[in-house]
């Protein structure tokens, strides 16, 4: 797995990538714009150029933006839902310019409407957008939730029918949080449970639809519903749950951004998370070796 996290843009987007690498980032992730905000000031040529050449001068393995906080691709009202599906395309054109491997994106929620309804409506808005743009590079990343209120997405199975009704699957994929995975009742914290979630996943979804993952500990307890997240090993998910994850040959080629606590010493918790994770590198049980050969990275070209 390509260990990285997510990078703040307070000193400019072209400083990302150094601080990722100083840190010890392999990838790492960015929001373009402030994430409760419904649109950012525009992105200039040279910007989006200094971001792009900077990602290749620190040699980083993969990117991502973090999509805002606000849109809500499954909304029933019909303003909020229009409002939202604009928001996405002009931040998957900002993805385009920056020239980052992926796009992640939450869900949405339904809002009381149904589950159903709200599964077609984020489909129908990926699909619009695709069908606007449909030369597009960067990969859009569903992301999975908790299960809070009337979230979408809390099951491989809900992810699996999203997909499913995409009409070009090149373009759309999967980030797994492991808080998150959590929070929905999924247990990953020894080698039985994780084989039995990978099965889960195989069946319902499918391993190759995981392009990223969040790497966050837990709060919160199994099957809360709760997202909280916590520093590697501090929390209810404990070290040994990432172990699996990291080791395991099916990722071996996938991004894994940590988005855990900050305190105020700059990046120094990330950095402890990330040598956490990496001394957790190495042989495992019967998990390791029953994993598939590494499959290619599908990046956004």
């Amino acid at each position: 797995m390509y260990l990285g996290a997510h990078i703040g843009i307070a000193d400019g987007l072209a400083e990302a990538p150094a601080t990722g690498r100083r840190i010890g980032c392999d990838a790492i992730q960015i929001f373009s714009k402030s994430p409760q905000m419904w649109a950012g000031a525009p992105l200039s040529d040279d910007a989006a150029r200094a971001f792009a050449d900077a990602v290749r001068a620190q040699g980083l393995k993969a990117t991502a933006i973090h999509h805002g906080y606000l849109a809500n691709l499954g909304s029933p009202k019909k303003a909020g839902l229009a409002r939202s599906r604009r928001a996405f395309q002009e931040e998957l054109e900002r993805a385009e310019r920056l020239g980052v491997d992926a796009l992640i994106l939450h869900s949405g929620a339904h809002l009381g409407e149904g589950v159903d309804g709200g599964l077609a409506r984020i489909a129908e808005g990926l699909n619009k957008v695709f069908e606007a743009a449909p030369h597009g590079r960067v990969r859009v990343l569903l992301e999975n939730a908790a299960g809070q209120g009337s979230t979408l997405g809390r099951t491989f199975t809900e992810l699996g029918q999203i997909l499913g009704r995409v009409e070009d699957r090149s373009r759309i994929g999967v980030a797994l949080d492991t808080c998150h995975l959590f929070g929905a009742g999924y247990d990953f914290r020894t080698e039985e449970t994780y084989g039995r979630l990978v099965d889960q996943l195989e069946s319902e979804l499918g391993a190759q639809e995981v392009h990223a993952f969040h790497l966050n500990d837990s709060k919160a307890e199994l099957g809360s519903h709760i997202d909280r997240h916590e520093n590697i090993g501090k929390g209810t998910i404990g070290p040994e749950g990432f172990r699996w994850f990291v080791n395991d040959r099916r990722w071996a080629e996938v991004p894994g951004y940590l988005e855990t606590p900050l305190d105020d010493d700059d990046y120094e918790a990330y950095v402890r998370d990330l040598g956490t994770l990496r001394s957790l590198l190495g042989p495992t049980p019967a998990n390791a070796s029953r994993a598939r050969a590494p499959r290619r990275r599908a990046s956004s070209g």
